[in-house]
């Protein structure tokens, strides 16, 4: 993968009816700054409209999107060695984070990226090119009025869809039981996936799944986590 830096973070609204984040600005420790300047030659890949990313093995591709601080993601690929794992993290501490845990764990097989998602799915992903695409608690929006910002949207399965393999999956995980439901109502309704589920609806908890520091702190206050996964058929 190519290995720079992009540096744009404005959020605007565009015609595009969702894009994959709301950038909330927090401040870097010293480590983190460190990292993004020292490491992202490394471990970076920067935004490039019109340079796609080309996988140098063949290698499974896991591409995940709103990696938080990273720890997940670097636990999945610390146990995976044999995929290749591309994240996406507009949170720069969270970026910085990640980068000095790749470092620390010496991986090979994960590269990190900060910018929009839906941007990069359209001009730097190749379509069916990805063997599994995740999203783990993205923003609820749990307002009504702000529902029509939740990243899982029609247009945007569509477009994951055009971006995984035959038999490619869509894993997906959230905290808030009003989204699972939407979550599970879009991917329903979209064409060439199937569920996962036995149910028809939500699976357990893979084992290829850590459980966050977060996720724990809401399971001790007795919060439900929904997980759901499609694969794409056709």
């Amino acid at each position: 993968m190519s290995e720079q830096l992009d540096t744009n973070n404005q959020v605007i609204e565009s015609k595009r009816t969702i894009r994959s984040f709301v950038l909330r600005q927090g401040r870097l420790t010293k480590g983190q700054q460190q990292a993004l300047t020292h490491l992202w030659p490394i471990y970076g890949v920067e935004y490039n409209a019109i340079s796609p990313i080309v996988f140098e093995d063949n290698k499974p591709v896991v591409f995940e999107i709103g990696f938080g601080m990273g720890a997940s993601l670097i636990e999945m690929a610390k146990n995976a060695p044999s995929k290749n794992f591309l994240g996406i993290e507009v949170h720069k501490p969270g970026v910085g984070a990640c980068l000095m845990a790749i470092e620390e764990n010496q991986l090979s097989n994960l590269k990190v990226m900060c910018h929009d998602a839906v941007e990069v799915l359209e001009n730097m992903i190749p379509d069916n090119s990805l063997d599994k695409v995740q999203i783990f608690f993205p923003d609820p929006w749990h307002k009504a009025r702000h529902n029509k910002r939740r990243i899982i949207q029609p247009n945007f399965v569509a477009l994951i869809h055009r971006k995984l393999k035959t038999d490619g999956i869509l894993h997906l995980a959230t905290d808030w039981q009003h989204y699972a439901e939407h979550m599970l109502e879009v991917l329903n309704q979209a064409e060439g996936f199937k569920n996962l589920s036995a149910t028809n609806d939500y699976i357990p908890r893979p084992e290829d799944r850590p459980i966050t520091k977060f996720e724990k702190r809401g399971q001790n206050l007795g919060h439900g986590v929904w997980d759901l996964q499609f694969i794409k058929k056709q």
